[in-house]
């Protein structure tokens, strides 16, 4: 188990040693997490989006491993739509025309494997590393637990592959049901 600083700690220089596909899965509909986040719940939509794009751009720079690798993202949404959920798509929409390939399930499709307990937010970093990454009860990042037996690595991976298999491309996703929606009222 590594605590939120030990966790970027760690996660930094393996990411840089990444060997393979770099795999994000989230599952959970809200978080509390960045100024442009910060920025919509204080009710500056347009803010939030301008923090949104400026914020992806050096770290573009930053998540540049050491050789070219695929990344690809799953995005389990339920409905309706959470305002931090609509928020994040802006933020999706922006990594998948630059640097990820993303897809977009509903959660009734993961429900059949979610027995017990949904699905956990997962980062694999290649053959490196694995990290299931943690949450307090707030939404609040508070760590995550390394997984380093390349046997797990690989059973997840495929796991992985059949579900980013089914998901839905992103920016259709995003057209038909991010776009129209209205700037999202948080309540604090």
């Amino acid at each position: 188990m590594l605590s939120a600083d030990e966790y970027l700690d760690d996660f930094w220089p393996n990411f840089h040693q990444l060997d393979d596909v770099f795999w994000k899965l989230e599952r959970i509909q809200s978080f509390r997490s960045r100024p442009s986040w910060v920025a919509m719940v204080e009710g500056d939509w347009d803010r939030s989006l301008k923090l949104v794009d400026d914020g992806c751009r050096p770290a573009r720079r930053r998540e540049r491993p050491a050789k070219r690798v695929r990344r690809r993202r799953i995005r389990i949404v339920e409905q309706p739509i959470t305002p931090y959920l609509q928020w994040e798509m802006h933020l999706l929409a922006l990594r998948a025309a630059t640097v990820e390939k993303v897809r977009v399930l509903d959660a009734g499709e993961v429900a059949e494997i979610e027995v017990g307990r949904r699905l956990p937010e997962l980062v694999v970093l290649g053959t490196v590393a694995m990290y299931e990454v943690t949450y307090d009860e707030s939404g609040r990042h508070s760590g995550a637990r390394r997984i380093d037996d390349r046997e797990v690595i690989a059973a997840c991976q495929g796991e992985l592959d059949k579900l980013f298999e089914r998901g839905e491309e992103f920016r259709p996703y995003y057209e038909r049901e991010i776009l129209p929606l209205p700037a999202p009222r948080v309540s604090v």
